[in-house]
């Protein structure tokens, strides 16, 4: 067997420690930055983070998990699938397909499994003829080696891409076209052995989904043909997310040197693990999703386990460190004994190294730091912040009475005095994060200005959103939220159980970065959260203003949660702090309350015998978190950048009297699925795509509209945007809402 290496990571952030890829890409989009500076700040960041991960220890390093966007959509460049509408390999090709311009429609997005992070998914028609370039990953391959870096190419596998992608123009399974791909793959296999590549990481994560008996053996005879290659590097094939289940057998079956399986969301893997003594097994005993100090003796005892049963073993994060954010070494907020309990990126990479070290040396080699990991966990179980008497009796009670609201019918009469006309406009919650909101809030951050002047500068720019909306004549007004950094930190800022952190920064998609707070305890509301800026809002207009809250379980699929009580309970604790707030918007008179569920598909279990109980729970507590308003106070949820089929008979249940939903780059797909299963409430299908620069013309949006009434009726359909539009420049927001709202002009005109 070539060199079995002893620690590693499954794949690290590329971000930047203060996202300095980020802002250098959307320099470049301004025409800031040219391409050269963008290439050198990218191969510096490639060289910290590669010389980091070997002095730290390991002794496999990961490349080519580096991207400018998305590791999916650089598959799709390297297996030449980029659609005929961008292809070509240069830089503005590339983030066409990522974000479209006036031009070019941009990829469908989705989430990746049942993470935050986004993917951009390929679109694969019968004329898409797939050529291999290697050129990036060569390339990341040398600058590593140049470095002294042990190095190992990642690359997403042929499987988990076609089980990834969209076929377009035929109904034929994408599988059928793995006989394409695989000689592509022998060839890059090829030139990477050339280049000196010892491994290579084949991440086929799509295996540890339900698979059928055929995807599994199409999925064996792959592995079987690269393996048998004369020359190429050593394989690992890499899973995460989950267990392999009827997958790990066969993949073991084939002449692959290596499997890395994930033991902390597939710890099962550990009851059903077949014989793997002609295998090196890389164990992901080391969470790289959560943020969670590991517990060291727990995770020695599983790779114990192991030992009898694998030829050679390595330690490393059960996926890569994408997920988490850099160092703790960044946040200066936190109490000692939070601290204690937490490992981020560096950290869990210093874990994996004490864990390797144990393996080869022995625990006493080590044991100080096994000491301090069972010190952190005795602090944490005795931490009285995490069990909350009062809410936990409370809960209890509300939960065992609550009735739930009235049936659609009463509740649509009741809402008819909000006097709105057929397809009502509106938006999703938030209006551009202006340059004026920045500096304030980095001025206020500063100490340059005090609380009473942040507070007066955002009631400003309330004021422009809803003036803007009425010189508009948008029907439904929201109030832009100025006041808030994120759907979710802003909620986590002011719930107890929650802390959010200064520097915790993970991407979710392209440049967008986001700080997800830590749930830790018990979550209590001490005080409303929105009701103030909301009727203040409402105080600037006689149209009807929304107000609008983060959903129970977006809060928790966006934040870092706790893992020692069911995730269900977690969601119960939040929904009755939004619920409450509900109460109290209602009370000042707010009739339309906005409680968005983005990631209700994100939290889906890979597993379809997992997925019941999930759905029950998840729904519960959206049903929890809004029954306590009147029938006349009307609720709106909001979903978007998830492919919702598997989860449509959930969204129907939520019982929003109102559904905003993503559906322009999918072309109102969504609907029909609804209707499918009976969803007979208030629909409004994203007619514009808000993560493009582009602006939709009028006739553009009327189209959309017209199909979308080929599926709901008028009485139902509602005219937004995809998303809120926080992302996006005012003079673009302006010009579409302008048009959305002409759009909606003109089919009411034909209707």
């Amino acid at each position: 067997m070539t060199f079995s290496f002893t620690a590693t990571v499954l794949g690290s952030p590329r971000i930047g420690p203060n996202r300095e890829l980020k802002k250098a890409v959307e320099s470049y989009w301004a025409g800031r930055l040219d391409a050269e500076g963008l290439d050198a700040l990218a191969r510096d960041l490639r060289r910290q983070t590669w010389t980091s991960l070997r002095d730290t220890g390991l002794d496999s390093v990961p490349v080519n998990t580096f991207s400018y966007y998305d590791h999916v959509l650089d598959t799709a460049a390297m297996l030449g699938a980029l659609p005929d509408r961008v292809a070509g390999s240069d830089l503005d090709r590339y983030f066409a397909a990522a974000r479209g311009n006036d031009a070019v429609a941009p990829l469908e997005m989705t989430k990746w499994f049942d993470t935050n992070y986004h993917y951009l998914v390929p679109e694969i028609s019968p004329t898409t003829t797939f050529a291999l370039d290697p050129s990036k990953v060569l390339r990341e391959l040398e600058e590593a080696r140049a470095l002294g870096i042990p190095a190992r190419p990642v690359v997403v596998g042929p499987v988990t891409f076609l089980l990834l992608s969209k076929a377009v123009g035929s109904d034929a399974p994408l599988l059928d076209r793995l006989d394409e791909l695989v000689p592509l793959y022998a060839d890059l296999l090829g030139q990477l052995a050339d280049a000196g590549a010892e491994w290579v990481q084949i991440d086929e994560p799509a295996l540890v989904a339900d698979r059928t008996p055929e995807e599994i053996a199409a999925a064996k005879r792959v592995y079987d043909r690269l393996s048998a290659l004369e020359s190429r590097p050593a394989i690992l094939v890499a899973s995460y997310f989950g267990s392999l289940g009827d997958a790990l057998p066969a993949i073991a079956s084939t002449g692959v040197e290596g499997i890395a399986i994930d033991l902390v969301a597939g710890s099962d893997t550990l009851a059903t693990v077949p014989d793997l003594t002609r295998k090196h097994v890389v164990a992901g005993v080391v969470d790289g999703r959560n943020i969670w100090r590991t517990d060291l003796d727990a995770a020695l005892a599983s790779l114990g386990t192991l030992l009898g049963s694998t030829g050679s073993l390595a330690v490393s994060t059960s996926c890569s460190l994408l997920h988490v954010p850099y160092t703790l070494d960044a946040e200066t907020g936190l109490d000692k004994a939070l601290r204690s309990w937490l490992a981020f990126g560096t950290e869990k990479v210093r874990e994996v190294v004490t864990l390797g070290t144990a393996l080869t040396s022995g625990r006493e080699s080590v044991e100080d730091e096994f000491a301090l990991a069972r010190a952190a966990a005795s602090t944490r179980s005795t931490d009285p912040r995490l069990h909350d008497a009062t809410v936990r009796a409370r809960l209890d009670a509300l939960t065992a009475a609550d009735p739930g609201r009235s049936p659609a019918a009463e509740r649509r009469e009741a809402q008819s005095a909000l006097s709105l006309p057929v397809l009502p406009t509106t938006t999703i919650g938030s209006y551009p994060q202006t340059t004026q909101i920045r500096v304030a809030r980095a001025a206020r951050r500063k100490g340059e200005i005090d609380e009473a002047e942040y507070l007066n500068r955002m009631r400003a720019e309330v004021a422009d959103v809803v003036a803007l909306q009425e010189k508009l004549d948008l029907d439904v007004l929201v109030h832009g939220e100025p006041e808030r950094n994120d759907m979710v930190q802003y909620f986590a800022e002011q719930l107890d159980g929650f802390f959010a952190t200064d520097n915790g920064w993970v991407q979710s998609y392209g440049s967008r970065c986001v700080r997800p707070p830590i749930l830790y305890g018990d979550v209590r509301r001490s005080t409303p959260m929105t009701v103030e800026w909301i009727t203040y809002a409402q105080s600037l207009t006689q149209r009807p203003m929304k107000g609008m809250l983060t959903g129970p379980v977006t809060i928790l699929a966006w934040s870092f949660v706790r893992d020692d009580q069911p995730l269900a309970d977690s969601a119960n604790q939040v929904a009755l702090a939004i619920r409450d707030e509900t109460v109290d918007l209602q009370g000042a008179g707010i009739r339309i309350v906005q409680v968005d569920e983005p990631a209700l598909r994100e939290l889906l279990p890979l597993r379809a015998a997992d997925q019941p109980a999930y759905l029950d729970w998840s729904v519960g507590a959206f049903r929890l978190a809004t029954s306590g308003v009147s029938d006349s106070t009307q609720i709106h949820t909001h979903l978007c950048y998830s492919e919702f089929g598997e989860v449509i008979e959930a969204i129907a249940r939520l019982d929003a009297d109102v559904t905003s939903i993503e559906a322009a780059r999918s072309h109102m797909e969504v609907l029909d699925d609804l209707n499918a299963v009976g969803f007979d409430l208030g629909v409004g299908p994203g007619v514009y795509d808000i993560h493009s620069p582009r602006v939709p013309g009028v006739e553009e949006i009327a189209a959309s509209l017209r199909e979308a009434l080929k599926a709901v009726s008028v009485e139902r359909l509602w005219v937004n945007p995809d998303c809120g539009l926080k992302t996006r420049g005012p003079a673009e927001v302006e010009a579409s809402l302008r048009n959305l709202v002409d759009a909606a002009k003109l089919v009411r005109a034909e209707l």
